[in-house]
């Protein structure tokens, strides 16, 4: 047995030979390469997520739904929250291109892991927001709805399927489904996000730990 241990051994000494030696600066150029990918990759994610869903504006289904904010008095609400939105994302897409350019400079181990970090960081706080919004945006549809005084108005399609039921139950109905609504649309965007962005994410972390191994 002792004899079949030591000829592997040989055997992967002699193969060890013919492997390619990677200095330093070799490793470092291929993780500063992936990281370089990985943040324009975040980049065009984050400015497809903001454009795309914007091209559903064009359907006429979606124009009866700003009528139904109206209706219901939340259009000049759900307006601000969209400004504050829009501005907020267009800073963090801005912050995007900023780490990609930043990250796409060769820089020292050392450097190139703050940015890392910094990038992740970015990252996690755009998340946070995007999400934040959605529940901002689904509680002023709740409230428009409580302090609406013509709810069916808004909804007229339920005046037939809701005879027998007071606007009291209407309200409270339509507040609960919006609020579920709301809660499963945020679980399914941070769904999204954990594997869009989760993913580059965790592919930068791996990045990081190796840069760090190199500095030990």
């Amino acid at each position: 047995m002792t004899d079949e241990l030591e000829l592997l051994k040989r055997d992967w000494q002699k193969k060890e030979v013919n492997l390619p030696k990677l200095s330093y600066e070799d490793i470092h150029k291929m993780i500063w390469k992936k990281s370089s990918s990985i943040v324009k990759w975040i980049l065009i994610i984050s400015i497809l997520e903001f454009a795309v869903p914007h091209l559903l504006y064009l359907l006429p289904s979606m124009q009866d739904g700003m009528e139904v904010y109206k209706k219901i008095g939340v259009s000049k609400y759900l307006f601000w929250a969209s400004a504050l939105t829009y501005a907020v994302i267009f800073y963090f897409i801005f912050q995007f291109y900023k780490r990609f350019k930043e990250i796409s400079v060769l820089d020292s181990s050392k450097n190139l892991m703050r940015k890392i970090i910094r990038t992740r960081r970015t990252v996690k706080h755009y998340v946070i927001f995007s999400l934040s919004m959605v529940l901002v945006n689904v509680l002023i549809m709740v409230v428009g709805i409580a302090l609406s005084d013509n709810v069916l108005s808004a909804f007229p399609d339920l005046k037939y399927k809701l005879d027998n039921i007071s606007p009291e139950k209407l309200k409270l109905t339509l507040m609960f489904s919006v609020g579920i609504f709301g809660i499963i649309l945020t679980l399914f965007m941070g769904g999204v996000y954990f594997l869009l962005y989760g993913l580059l994410l965790r592919k930068l972390n791996k990045n990081y730990r190796e840069l760090k191994q190199l500095e030990i």
